[in-house]
């Protein structure tokens, strides 16, 4: 640098000071995707954690009674609901199913989707909390489930106008809040009432706001902008218009090979979760039969968490070997909910954490691998479109797994093996 030459050091100071503002707003972008996934998912990631809690406190007695067959049964009696918790999980996810079957062929109007999300959040946490009727308890749980639905479809959507690596920070902080939800949770219903817990978690929703108006840096268009390479430079850009209905519905049969894997993993998955951990049970433990089931979604969350987190690690290109591993888990798990064959619960929770390893793993490489295969320009509308692929899978999971849990109830429980 000529130091003699002002026109030389000014132009050294502002390449210093925009490389400065150029990592200053890639930190803040990374960080607040990962905030944003935390809130986004939190509050159903509450609403499943306190699914016991919601069917026998707002839901009444006559839910929570045993079912038994007396007439067989010559080893125990299996403590069960009678409604299962695939019934609040389908409250939690039919609607998100339904507005992200709706969602990507609409208008992108961000700020508005946002606004909207954060809305619906707060409404969901009040109307379970103040819910002295059955019907309000469930619409709160059906607003939550809105509000994550949209937001899902919305922001990743929306990364596209960004770095890819926001795809890991999301991904990253979806899985977090899997842990911080059960967590939180079971610790603030230690010392307070779930109607207080659940007031309590209004600052979510207002964290989400701060975040995407206040933290985020957006980008100065409000439309995807590509370039002639299709690279991120400065370079003849191009605002791409609105895809109509029609062509993004032309997206979808390219979208297959994402979405079927991807679903059949999170059907498999949520199978497991929402039918068969109730019906684990290890007795003369340190642990009380809820209390396996809280730390068994809690172990699950945690597997989810790490791997959500791993794409800047490790990558995955054949999302479907994880479908077939995780039906393997599926077939293990159902056998020892009949027979009691897995003599520790210890084995139980390295096969739940292999499921939440293999469930959020699914998630974050299949979007990942999207935000790279797939061409700038169809990128926001087939984000928001394979966001489907999970929640079909997880609707027909809490479906199906209602009949399976009661018939299983039906049936006497056995002698654990080696107890």
């Amino acid at each position: 640098m000529n130091k003699d030459n002002p026109s030389s050091l000014h132009m050294t100071g502002n390449t210093f000071d925009e490389d400065t503002v150029a990592k200053n707003t890639r930190w803040r972008n990374l960080v607040g995707f990962w905030i944003l996934g935390l809130c986004n998912n939190y509050g159903y990631v509450v609403m499943l954690s306190a699914a016991h809690d919601i069917l026998n406190i707002k839901f009444g007695d006559e839910n929570s009674t045993l079912i038994t067959n007396n007439a067989t049964n010559t080893t125990g009696i299996r403590t069960c609901n009678t409604v299962s918790t695939g019934a609040i999980l389908l409250a939690d996810i039919l609607p998100a199913l339904a507005i992200k079957m709706t969602a990507p062929f609409l208008p992108f109007l961000v700020h508005v989707r946002l606004a909207t999300c954060v809305l619906f959040s707060a409404a969901g946490f009040l109307m379970v909390s103040l819910s002295t009727v059955e019907w309000l308890a469930i619409l709160g749980v059906v607003i939550t489930s809105l509000s994550s639905g949209l937001g899902e479809l919305t922001i990743l959507s929306y990364s596209n106008q960004f770095s890819k690596q926001v795809i890991s920070t999301w991904s990253s902080g979806t899985g977090g809040a899997g842990v911080i939800g059960a967590l939180s949770y079971a610790g603030l219903t230690m010392v307070l009432s779930i109607e207080n817990t659940l007031l309590v978690m209004l600052i979510v929703p207002l964290l989400q706001a701060i975040t995407f108006w206040g933290l985020l840096k957006h980008p100065a268009h409000s439309r995807i902008s590509i370039t002639k390479n299709d690279v991120e430079s400065q370079e003849q850009i191009i605002k791409v218009p609105e895809k109509s209905i029609r062509d993004k519905i032309r997206l979808v049969p390219g979208l297959l090979k994402y979405m079927i894997p991807l679903g059949l993993v999170y059907f498999f998955e949520y199978f497991i979760n929402q039918g068969l951990y109730e019906l684990v049970e290890f007795n003369g433990i340190w642990l009380k039969h809820h209390e396996q089931y809280r730390w068994l979604q809690a172990d699950y969350q945690i597997g989810v968490f790490i791997s959500r987190s791993s794409v800047n690690i490790v990558t995955f290109d054949k999302i479907w070997i994880m479908s077939v591993l995780q039906l393997f888990n599926l077939i293990i798990l159902l056998f020892e909910s009949i027979f009691y064959y897995i003599p520790n619960i210890w084995i139980v929770f390295a096969f739940v954490l292999w499921e939440g390893l293999l469930g959020g793993a699914a998630y974050v490489n299949t979007f990942f691998r999207m935000s790279t295969e797939i061409p700038r320009a169809d990128r926001e509308a087939s984000m928001g479109i394979a966001t489907m692929a999970d929640s079909i899978g997880i609707a027909l999971a809490g479906w199906l797994s209602m009949p399976v849990h009661n018939a299983i109830c039906k049936l006497p429980q056995p002698k654990r093996l080696g107890s």
